[in-house]
């Protein structure tokens, strides 16, 4: 169970140590080219879900991520899920939500910088990175992994 917190932990400090520094630094000068015209750092205040969409819905998205939070703890703690990989994937989407519910409940919007311009994307922030990369772990871990430890632990214990 610690392992799971603490990557939760380190993902929420790191998207709020990120999210100060976005206000900090690019409220002033509004966007900083890291490589022109394919990604740049730009201060955004997203009243919407992932990437922009739905804006002014803070309710439903407050009330959403809150379900998906608790149920994914509920689910850590009941199940205790023994693989690494379900663990990370889980963690990395509750830090993720967890970081994006602070902003929400603080600020009324969240906060988005990262600004990757080479394929005209939507501007986002570390949150929104570890959810996507955690829901990509997680279906991994779905498809290759999850039925064959459910058949490993059939045949263990039928003999």
């Amino acid at each position: 169970m610690l392992f799971w917190i603490l990557i939760c932990a380190v993902v929420v400090i790191l998207d709020q140590i990120t999210k100060w520094l976005a206000v900090k630094y690019l409220i002033p000068i509004g966007t900083l080219p890291i490589i022109k015209d394919a990604l740049h750092l730009t201060y955004v205040e997203n009243p919407g879900a992932a990437f922009g969409m739905m804006k002014n819905s803070r309710w439903i998205f407050l009330v959403i991520s809150f379900v998906a939070i608790i149920g994914i703890i509920i689910y850590l703690i009941k199940f205790a899920p023994k693989n690494r990989l379900c663990q990370l994937s889980l963690a990395f989407i509750l830090g993720g939500g967890i970081g994006n519910m602070i902003d929400r409940l603080a600020l009324g919007y969240v906060v988005d910088f990262i600004d990757f311009r080479l394929i005209n994307f939507a501007v986002f922030n570390v949150a929104d990175s570890f959810v996507c990369v955690g829901a990509a772990l997680l279906i991994v871990y779905v498809l290759f992994i999850d039925g064959k430890e459910n058949k490993k632990s059939e045949v263990e214990k039928n003999g």
